[in-house]
């Protein structure tokens, strides 16, 4: 069975600057020639982050599958060669210390996409699960640099009201890098119908994820993916929608920095549940869910054209457009 190619938005590894990246040899066993890996969330200390993405490049450049991203030559270059190309991405604007010359430093170091609040709110933008202030004058200077430096502006785990200033300030196009339509299931970290539309008026995509709590299926099965991707196809267009897994590499291994509040975090009020309980013990669809999920939408009558875009070349396209 020949492999569609897959650009994936975002997935996680261990936080740790020493992880051995050759893990991601299973997405590019599952056709990805492209993904992007976090490097830090706004819990995570900036001396952890920069020794993180110096762990990271070390590595990616050790590893002859592996190519980093420093322009979308290097995007080309993997998949004509059938290799997998690594970019990075922030979760969240507090490790930018309120400076737009931060954001010239993270994409000097590979850094492809920000968003700018994870979950909770900060002096730049509301985050999902927290009082949204809407996007700071601090936060609209982000945003102006972060279109300066031709990365993708992001609104993954932010609040509604900055969502929709986001979307009306930035002068380039907004992913949703990791995000499901709250339709199906009605999560403070998924999509009302308006932000998606939204997101697609600016000529940007949103990317699914195989998170069982975003999903309309504890099991995260394939089924449930292709189910949020066909509403959003209905919803926005074929040429909008793209997959980001969100997929977590040896969660096992990262704990998080020392004090990690993982209830303020992921409060249990919004649906996570006590960290006690184990409340992170959820599933996540890995990457092999590429493969399964090509039968069913061919099933649901999508042509190899529309397959393709949604798997990957619509984020190709945009990056050729937004990145150059």
């Amino acid at each position: 069975m020949e492999l569609v190619p897959v650009w994936d938005a975002h997935t996680c590894v261990p936080l740790l600057a020493d992880y051995d990246l050759s893990s991601l040899q299973r997405h590019l066993d599952c056709g990805a020639y492209y993904i992007s890996i976090n490097i830090g969330m706004d819990f995570n200390p900036l001396a952890e982050i920069v020794q993180i993405i110096a762990g990271f490049r070390k590595r990616i450049a050790e590893l002859d599958f592996l190519i980093q991203v420093e322009s979308f030559a290097d995007v080309e270059r993997a998949r004509s060669q059938g290799k997998l190309a690594v970019s990075f991405d922030l979760e969240g604007g507090v490790p930018l210390c309120e400076s737009p010359a931060m954001v010239d430093l993270f994409a000097t170091l590979g850094v492809r996409q920000i968003h700018l609040a994870y979950n909770r709110s900060n002096s730049l933008a509301g985050g999902c699960h927290d009082e949204d202030p809407g996007l700071s004058a601090k936060g609209r200077a982000i945003v102006d640099r972060i279109n300066d430096n031709k990365l993708f502006m992001d609104i993954s785990h932010t609040g509604y009201r900055t969502s929709l200033d986001i979307f009306e300030h930035s002068d380039k196009p907004v992913i949703i890098s990791h995000g499901n339509p709250r339709a199906l299931k009605d999560h403070g970290r998924n999509y009302y119908d308006d932000q998606l539309k939204a997101c697609a008026q600016t000529g940007g995509i949103v990317c699914i994820n195989g998170v069982s709590r975003f999903l309309n299926d504890p099991q995260a099965s394939a089924g449930s993916m292709v189910e949020a991707v066909d509403y959003l196809v209905q919803l926005i267009g074929v040429e909008h929608v793209g997959f980001g897994l969100d997929f977590v590499y040896d969660k096992a291994l990262d704990k998080g920095p020392e004090g990690l509040d993982l209830n303020h975090w992921w409060p249990p009020e919004q649906g996570y549940g006590k960290a006690s309980e184990g409340f992170l013990n959820i599933l996540y669809a890995p990457p092999e869910r590429f493969i399964e999920m090509t039968s069913l939408f061919e099933n649901r009558g999508y042509s190899p054209q529309h397959i393709q875009a949604i798997y990957g070349e619509n984020m190709f396209q945009l990056a050729r457009n937004v990145w150059r």
